[in-house]
């Protein structure tokens, strides 16, 4: 979106994104509750980002979509009554957690505009026959 300057159909972004519309649609609907993008409804409507991109960051849009967490494992039983299991979910539970916050602060300092530099810079080392692939 910001490269091109323009707002873009959620059909075009999922186009170039190789994504699927509906999953596009709702992931950007999270993006637009967070402030990153905004809808323009009518003709020539779409997506368009909401500020440059360098004042975006990954730590922003992981926040934005909600997710379950970067770790597919914890409790199997939010309230055991097993005294042992009770102590693994603390010291699990902890070591997600302070995982989680430095992987935050880390994706806190990349912006987005560092993404597109990091693609452009790629793309130019990339052989024209990939580029579609």
């Amino acid at each position: 979106m910001s490269d091109r300057g323009e707002v873009m159909t959620s059909e075009a972004l999922a186009e170039m994104l190789e994504a699927n519309p509906v999953v596009l649609r709702r992931t950007l609907a999270k993006l637009r509750g967070a402030g990153i993008v905004r809808a323009e409804k009518g003709h020539g409507g779409g997506w368009a980002l909401t500020r440059e991109l360098s004042a975006v960051t990954l730590a922003d849009v992981y926040q934005a979509l909600g997710t379950a967490g970067p770790f597919s494992f914890g409790h199997r039983d939010e309230k055991p009554r097993c005294l042992i299991e009770q102590a693994v979910n603390r010291a699990v539970g902890t070591a997600l957690a302070e995982a989680e916050a430095r992987l935050v602060s880390h994706l806190g300092n990349v912006s987005l505009a560092d993404v597109a530099t990091d693609v452009r810079r790629q793309a130019k080392r990339r052989p024209r026959a990939q580029e579609s692939a």
